[in-house]
């Protein structure tokens, strides 16, 4: 098994001393890809100059620049909170992150809400009690098990029940029941399979069951039977399988394999029930390819291809029912419009500031906030706002 480490390639196995590829492994204080450029740490400024792509033709889709988060940041969490306001926790820069930003819609600002356990990596749900449950990550390369609350009325973070194990890349995904699953992701000795289960009612951890196979850098979607479907990630190599966590039974089964093996891509439920997968990492290149899960049948059939090829991107299902994929390398600066009727993707407007790493969230407005990330010249703490309906303004 490929066990992640600092300062190594996982494609290539080689060292890099200081540095940091753009792969989702262990921190360092820089980072480098060949296709997007270095990360440089500590970089808290406007990216007046950092890849601006321009903005889109108003017949596309419009993308508008809005205020600045407080600390540049990527791996961190973006959360809506049932206020409208968003949270962003944590991330990295120089080193794992501890500061929490909320962002308010309606003036456009973001404003310092509290300090959490420094991580990245981690995963973050808004649980029935309106509070934020944060779960695993790592500190400076080293996964960790601890958890924290974050409570939106007191604007506090308080110290929750540990996981029973580290995770992080790891995927968190909020049950019918209000219990939490978090499955897989790296450990401590590399992939891993353990999956549990949080019960906010006593705040404590259980496992759930044993995954079929050890995996960190795939996608969960919670399916409309109250199935999760996992699917893809990387452990000694690209997943192309999938499997499904039951909850009623506590069990964990193989389903239909990908087409292609992938990870750091994005799943997105459709209104039709179906799962549309989208870009992702083979370990040798970025990929171009889609594929739709039919959870009737088990089984994937490819759709319309992305262009650009792309890992380490968004994808938000829009109001119309249209999915919004955004950045990611190497097309960091494009997105694309996903339409479920003809299966086919369609350019629009580009984004102001091509990053990669980031945010996407879909406001009350039916607008979306991408925040932070990583660009051409550094860690981003730029944020914008794309509206489908070519709406103009900061919300």
């Amino acid at each position: 098994m490929r066990i992640p480490s600092l300062f190594t390639n996982p494609i290539l196995g080689w060292p890099l001393p200081g540095t940091l590829l753009l792969i989702p492994l262990a921190f360092a204080s820089f980072a480098f890809s060949p296709t997007a450029g270095a990360l440089k740490p500590n970089q808290n400024r406007a990216e007046d100059d950092d890849a601006l792509v321009g903005l889109n033709t108003p017949a596309s889709g419009t993308w508008t620049a809005t205020g600045h988060m407080g600390d540049a940041r990527f791996w961190h969490t973006a959360t809506l909170l049932p206020s409208g306001k968003v949270l962003v926790a944590g991330g990295y820069n120089d080193g794992s992150l501890s500061s929490a930003e909320l962002y308010d819609p309606a003036t456009g600002t973001w404003s310092a809400t509290g300090s959490l356990k420094a991580r990245a990596l981690h995963t973050a749900t808004l649980l029935r009690s309106g509070k934020v449950l944060v779960a695993g990550g790592a500190t400076n390369g080293h996964p960790f098990s601890s958890a924290q609350l974050y409570d939106p009325a007191t604007a506090v973070w308080t110290a929750t029940g540990s996981m029973l194990a580290a995770h992080e890349h790891h995927t968190e995904t909020l049950l019918p029941s209000g219990k939490v699953l978090v499955a897989g992701g790296v450990g401590c000795c590399g992939a891993t399979s353990i999956a549990e289960l949080y019960d906010p009612a006593t705040e404590t951890w259980t496992l759930a069951g044993g995954m079929v196979a050890e995996r960190w850098g795939h996608t969960a979607t919670l399916l409309p039977s109250g199935k999760v479907l996992v699917a893809g990630g990387e452990s000694s190599g690209p997943l192309s399988s999938a499997e499904l966590y039951d909850p009623a039974s506590d069990m964990w089964t193989a389903t239909g394999g990908m087409g292609d093996a992938r990870f750091y891509h994005t799943a997105t439920l459709l209104p039709s029930g179906k799962v549309l997968v989208a870009g992702g990492s083979n370990a040798s290149k970025s990929l171009r390819s889609a594929e739709l899960y039919n959870p009737a049948t088990g089984s994937w059939s490819s759709t319309g291809s992305l262009s650009p090829a792309r890992d380490y991107h968004t994808a938000t299902l829009l109001p119309s029912g249209k999915v919004l994929v955004a950045g990611g390398i190497p097309g960091s600066g494009t997105a694309q419009l996903y339409d479920p009727a003809s299966e086919m993707w369609t350019a629009t407007g580009r984004m102001i500031v091509a990053r990669y790493y980031h945010t996407a969230t879909l406001l009350p407005s039916g607008k979306v906030l991408v925040a932070g990330g990583g660009g051409k010249n550094g860690v981003l703490r730029s944020a914008e706002i794309y509206d489908p309906d070519l709406g103009f303004g900061p919300n």
